[in-house]
């Protein structure tokens, strides 16, 4: 089948090149000229493991193809995804759909025969209903079908997770549609993927609901986290004790500084202003928003008790600055809530990540990037693990011994053991864990 998406971001670029993977040809369109003439040099704009590779195969063979006039990929397209950015908006965290709807009037000149225009992008409950309103009032002979297809891709692992999914979701009630989408997706029959075919409506609420309640998770078990300090428990056992029951599951239960990135911060969000509009509200999700707000603001002060109450003058090698592992995305990274108060604490900041660090420098300033691990603690007076990349967990802690001014660990991701950490030699703070856990 012949596919246009409409965006190149990191949804967009990722679903294209999975379909043109599965055999179709693919179309990626994109506003920007200098990622688009990137993209076909196979210079990729986001770190995302393997997707070069994916990239470059299909372009060689010519399933996948780039460019900055969508006009004939939208003309000749059995299905038009709309991948576009859906921001929360500023003063009122609504999405922000300008892109979506612009995307819409586009495409909406250009479908020529039975398309099905399907919305990849996240959002809210009813803007299904409105792009058919826009291409309906521009085209009023065209013959297509709007369909919500939400995506479920974790950053770090967005290939395995569009190959290998633990299901699609599709919102129609048109069967051309529904057919159309059912080819598209055929090659995961091998695997039976389980096909949910949905209304509109509730397909694109499935997506909110998903996110909102692995975001409850974390803040569930963050909260529990903090029980466990002051009763004298260990988080990590509890986690266990808990996930070890089918019905809640262990994935997402792993204490840490609160979650960040593209999408739990801007959904959960967006998730709480639609219903409160609706004049549902959704009484978990509002506190879960503003746990979380505050848990990460909160983390620097262990940094700051980790040095006798003040860091002024102070040395902080920070490890880590994405929101998770495999990934460059910096957005809403709790680095960004707990750096800055770090500075205004007085704290000197070196830092080191991986992937990240381009990305870093255009959000904190007075920051010292480091070219590892090493360089970030030399002459530290306390490091502190902010994301629990795999490098970060073997490190030589005998040589950090020697190129700090004090042996002296902040871990925000329990990515060591305490009583290890003490028979090293370190002082050693972590999450949710008692002393010689």
């Amino acid at each position: 089948m012949r596919v246009a998406m409409i965006g190149t971001g990191y949804v967009g670029l990722v679903s294209g090149a999975c379909f043109a993977d599965f055999g179709h040809v693919v179309t990626c369109v994109d506003k920007d000229q200098g990622k688009i003439e990137s993209l076909e040099q196979n210079i990729i704009p986001i770190f995302e493991p393997g997707l070069d590779d994916l990239v470059a195969t299909n372009a060689r063979d010519g399933r996948l193809k780039f460019a900055i006039d969508g006009a004939e990929a939208i003309r000749t397209a059995d299905a038009v995804f709309i991948a576009v950015g859906t921001p929360s908006r500023r003063g009122d965290g609504h999405a922000d759909l300008s892109y979506v709807y612009a995307a819409a009037e586009e495409i909406a000149d250009l479908i020529e025969g039975f398309t099905v225009i399907v919305t990849k992008s996240t959002v809210p409950v009813g803007t299904g209903d409105e792009i058919e309103r826009i291409i309906r009032e521009r085209r009023p002979d065209a013959d297509f079908a709007v369909v919500s297809n939400p995506e479920f891709l974790r950053e770090g692992a967005a290939i395995d997770d569009f190959k290998r999914p633990d299901r699609v979701v599709v919102g129609t009630d048109s069967e051309r549609a529904r057919l159309v989408m059912a080819e598209l997706y055929r090659p995961l029959n091998l695997n039976e993927t389980p096909m949910l075919y949905t209304g509109r409506r509730t397909s694109e609420l499935i997506k909110y609901a998903a996110n909102a309640f692995l975001a409850m998770k974390i803040t569930f078990i963050n909260e529990m986290a903090d029980l466990c300090e002051t009763v004298g428990a260990d988080v990590q056992q509890v986690a266990r004790g808990i996930g070890l029951d089918n019905r809640i599951g262990s994935k997402f239960l792993h204490a840490g500084p609160g979650y960040g990135g593209s999408c739990f911060p801007k959904d959960t969000l967006a998730l709480v202003r639609t219903a409160t509009d609706a004049g549902s509200p959704v009484r978990l999700i509002e506190t879960t928003v503003a746990v979380n707000e505050a848990r990460k603001k909160a983390m620097a002060d262990r940094v700051v008790k980790a040095l006798g109450g003040t860091v002024v003058g102070k040395t902080v090698g920070v490890l880590g600055l994405t929101f998770k592992p495999n990934t460059d995305d910096m957005r809403d990274a709790p680095s960004l809530d707990i750096i800055p108060a770090l500075q205004a604490a007085g704290a000197i900041i070196k830092a080191f990540d991986p992937e990240g660090m381009d990305e870093a420098a255009k959000l904190l300033s007075n920051v010292e990037y480091c070219k590892g691990p090493y360089d970030a603690v030399t002459g530290a007076d306390v490091v502190c693990i902010l994301t629990e990349w795999d490098q970060f967990r073997a490190l030589d802690l005998d040589r950090i011994k020697l190129l700090m001014t004090a042996p002296i660990m902040v871990d925000l991701r329990n990515v060591y053991k305490d009583a290890y950490m003490r028979a090293r030699g370190f002082v050693y703070t972590s999450i949710g864990r008692p002393d010689e856990a």
